[in-house]
């Protein structure tokens, strides 16, 4: 890397570059308002939204009705149902997470991002793990335009004593809390989803108890050129259930329906819960994944927590026993969670690819 104060055209060519110590803040905040993007982040002929204005967004979930046990719940967990089928994403509003812990939650982020950029190169990446702050190149060679901070946050053991120990006080502590809460979330969330597809609740409970879960803290800084970067390829999420909170009002999300990307502007009350493609195979199917990625404002930085919630690497992912049969066949192949996770990583695959990967093709079943 060049000087502490500027960036240079050798600290992006292809011996100088240094991913691990790179920051796409710092660059943006140390750059000239007209720069050139570098050439490890610059991508082309990306599909851009379609500008129809007829497709609607999916329906926002209230999860209030959700814990009525009456009428209003039926059709509230019949929406979900049908939400879960046709779109795999929904805004959720009426959460129960408080607006107080939300509100000191995004001060303590924006802090964090806030801090030299040796402080946060404390918590970088390893050579070999997920976990820290930094990013990874993608298979096609590229990076995406974002600075993130990844945490396993469960299973306890799993945590690495570099990232989630040693953050700021404040931030931990504020972290702990939105992680109790979005637990208690998850779980409820999860057991109508459960219910609406009528699987028993111990089996629903048994695929995520003590599960692994994790937390992103993403910085998609303002890009002077945003056709020519990425902040978050499309792709849909490996886990069972995600829920992402955007601090700062923001919007960048966009999703894929029907063939066409189309801009999700997001309800700065709601939390936005997308399906994970362990699901769409837990559920045979019956719920899709959905396909999203991230595009970057040319103004503004966009500032998001996900909290990502899988089954635990004793479980095996696979499509649920009490939906299958004979005449509901298996879509999916059962692997054990660990191994899916290494398949993963290993195909480093893009798009819903690695759901295509997991499907059972017919010669498998011998037809």
């Amino acid at each position: 890397m060049g000087s502490s104060s500027s960036y240079t055209e050798d600290d992006f060519s292809t011996s100088a570059f240094d991913p691990s110590t790179f920051s796409v803040q710092e660059l943006v905040k140390l750059a000239a308002p007209d720069f050139s993007i570098p050439q490890p982040f610059v991508r082309i002929n990306q599909q851009p939204p379609s500008l129809s204005v007829s497709t609607p967004l999916p329906p926002t979930m209230d999860m209030s009705r959700l814990l009525l046990e009456d009428d209003h719940q039926n059709l509230e967990l019949h929406k979900l149902h049908s939400t879960c089928q046709d779109w795999g994403i929904f805004q959720l509003v009426n959460h129960g997470v408080s607006s107080s812990l939300l509100e000191k939650l995004k001060h303590e982020v924006e802090e964090f991002y806030r801090l030299p950029l040796e402080e946060k190169l404390k918590y970088k990446i390893g050579e070999r793990g997920w976990e820290g702050y930094g990013r990874r190149m993608r298979a096609d060679g590229k990076y995406d335009w974002v600075d993130t901070l990844n945490i396993i946050t469960n299973p306890l053991h799993m945590r690495s004593p570099h990232v989630f120990p040693q953050l700021p006080p404040p931030l931990r502590s504020t972290m702990e809390c939105y992680l109790s809460e979005l637990q208690k979330l998850a779980t409820k969330l999860i057991g109508f989803m459960g219910k609406a597809l009528k699987i028993k609740e111990k089996e629903m409970m048994e695929l995520f108890d003590d599960g692994l879960q994790a937390v992103k803290m993403a910085y998609y800084p303002p890009c002077p050129h945003p056709e020519s970067v990425m902040g978050l390829i499309p792709h849909s999420d490996m886990t069972l259930l995600t829920i992402l909170h955007q601090l700062n009002g923001v919007d960048g999300l966009e999703i894929k329906k029907n063939g066409l990307w189309f801009p999700f502007n997001v309800n700065p009350d709601a939390f936005v819960v997308n399906v994970g493609d362990i699901f769409e195979i837990f559920s045979n199917g019956v719920y899709h994944s959905v396909e999203h990625k991230v595009t970057c404002n040319k103004e503004r930085e966009r500032i998001t927590v996900t909290f990502n919630l899988s089954p635990n690497f004793e479980t095996e992912v696979g499509p649920s026993l009490s939906l299958i049969n004979a005449e509901n066949p298996p879509l999916f192949r059962r692997v054990g969670m660990e191994d899916y996770c290494k398949q993963f990583s290993t195909l480093k695959v893009y798009g819903k690819k690695y759901l295509d990967y997991m499907r059972i093709q017919p010669s498998e079943n011998g037809d």
